[in-house]
């Protein structure tokens, strides 16, 4: 009755929020990008809280931790270091100040004024509402699984509160409530983390026993398995994956158009790595410890983390991880939500099939398709996928095999020209899809590895086989 009592306030807390956010948020541009306002500390915990789900403290960290070991680690430095601290480093800054310039405000509106050319603003949307459904639906799976196993709520009664919750205050506040949101979601998680691990290595001889003791070769049973692709091709394949697939993710870009100037980029970026760094290492070694509960997992792996919880924590501590896990999953999906929307009602009908829809019209469709994507993701996520890891990687794979080198190179590269930029992006989602299917379920993580790594190639040397952009066009993009 304590559980559901303190997740009740939580959420009461998340709703207000909604509607304090609402008071706020007068068109489109206050609804998706939160009117370009927003400063340091709730740029870094937005991007920190959008990174890291329940996917990651459920699926991943179960799956991985158990399979890895403390090799984990790797994941952990990548996700930091790269996927944080490098990419604000490297994008941020360009960004910010080519989509102003540009007036662009979504992924596809960005890729068609840089190559001039409406068909990205469709293949880009479509892309994006497809490949961002399965990767919600993860999301849903993680967190449901957690409240089905901690406070004995059914799944699809799980599934269909954390769906309406996420409807409720992100309709109402769009993208203020969410940056707001987060950074309360953001401490929480913080927290929670420093909370899971030290209850859970008191119970195992302390940290520094402990880590000695998760050394053993027969902890990573991953890496001494014979199979068809080695443990450490798939171990580094998801260190790719989950390090620079971010680069390429709508959700996580949005995050640098929406800063309040260029200025503030240097603290965002100590703040943000410091805030991943602990989320991830939490997560992975909390994953890492279920060798010393278990002899062996059980039969659905991505009830692993839950259980360890349910059996190996304290009532009291048990509602604070909880919470830890609510807060990195709200916030997840309230990315999610609100990227897939904006590509079907700014991309697709504003930009393409009604340019002359009202302001007011565009911004009442926005909310609507937050719900319908809300539901097709809850649709999914009811059908329940074998392995919730497996449905977000193939997401990742795809979304930034497609975008990673278009958004990069046009970034940068004066050279890089609309054809070059068009086979990039398709070339990227056909060979994940392809690489999904020629190599299976143990395959997943290594294809949306190649399917990241082809377009960087496939790009520039396209470019330098077709016509570049007259100079009038590049000065109008690099604000020359």
């Amino acid at each position: 009755m304590l559980k559901l009592c303190i997740v009740a306030i939580y959420i009461l807390v998340m709703i207000l929020i909604g509607y304090f956010g609402m008071r706020k948020t007068k068109n489109v541009g206050d609804f998706f990008l939160g009117g370009r306002t927003i400063g340091p500390w709730l740029s870094a915990f937005a991007y920190g809280a959008t990174y890291f789900s329940a996917v990651l403290f459920i699926g991943y960290a179960g799956k991985l931790g158990w399979g890895f070991g403390l090799h984990t680690m790797w994941i952990v430095l990548g996700n930091a270091l790269v996927g944080v601290c490098l990419a604000w480093y490297v994008l941020a800054g360009r960004t910010r100040s080519m989509t102003t310039r540009l007036d662009a405000m979504t992924m596809p509106e960005f890729l068609a004024a840089r190559y001039d050319s409406p068909t990205f603003l469709v293949g880009a949307a479509l892309i994006i509402f497809v490949f961002l459904v399965p990767y919600s639906a993860s999301v849903y799976m993680g967190l449901s699984y957690l409240f089905e196993v901690n406070l004995g709520i059914p799944y699809e009664y799980a599934l269909l509160f954390m769906g309406i919750l996420t409807g409720i205050y992100l309709i109402m506040g769009g993208y203020f409530a969410l940056t707001l949101t987060d950074l309360i979601q953001g401490l929480v998680m913080l927290f929670g983390v420093f909370v899971m691990v030290g209850v859970l290595v008191s119970q195992t001889g302390g940290f520094v026993q402990t880590t000695r003791d998760l050394m053993r070769p027969e902890f990573a049973p991953g890496l001494l398995a014979k199979t068809a692709i080695p443990g450490w091709v798939t171990l580094w394949s998801l260190v790719i994956i989950t390090s620079f697939g971010p680069w390429g993710l709508p959700q996580m870009v949005q995050k640098f158009y929406s800063i309040k100037s260029e200025s503030i980029i240097p603290r965002v970026m100590l703040v943000c790595t410091v805030v991943a760094f602990i989320m991830a290492f939490g997560a992975y070694y909390t994953g890492s410890l279920t060798h010393l509960f278990y002899e062996k997992p059980p039969e659905k792996i991505d009830e692993l983390i839950p259980r360890l919880l349910t059996d190996h924590a304290p009532a009291s501590i048990a509602i604070v991880i909880l919470l830890l896990v609510v807060s990195a999953s709200m916030s997840s999906l309230s990315s999610l939500v609100l990227v897939s929307s904006s590509a079907v009602a700014i991309d697709l009908y504003s930009r393409w099939l009604n340019p002359n829809a009202p302001k007011n019209r565009v911004f009442i469709l926005m909310r609507i398709f937050c719900g319908i994507f809300i539901a097709l993701s809850l649709y999914i996520a009811l059908k329940q996928p074998a392995v919730i890891v497996n449905l977000m990687v193939i997401s990742w794979g795809a979304l930034a095999g497609s975008f990673i080198a278009p958004y990069l190179y046009g970034l940068y590269w004066r050279r890089t020209t609309r054809i070059g930029a068009m086979t990039g992006m398709f070339s990227g989602v056909v060979i994940s899809v392809a690489l999904f299917f020629k190599l299976g379920m143990p395959g997943i993580p290594l294809a949306g590895a190649i399917s990241m790594a082809a377009p960087l190639v496939i790009v520039p040397v396209v470019s330098w086989l077709t016509r570049p952009f007259p100079e009038e066009h590049l000065k109008k993009v690099f604000g020359e």
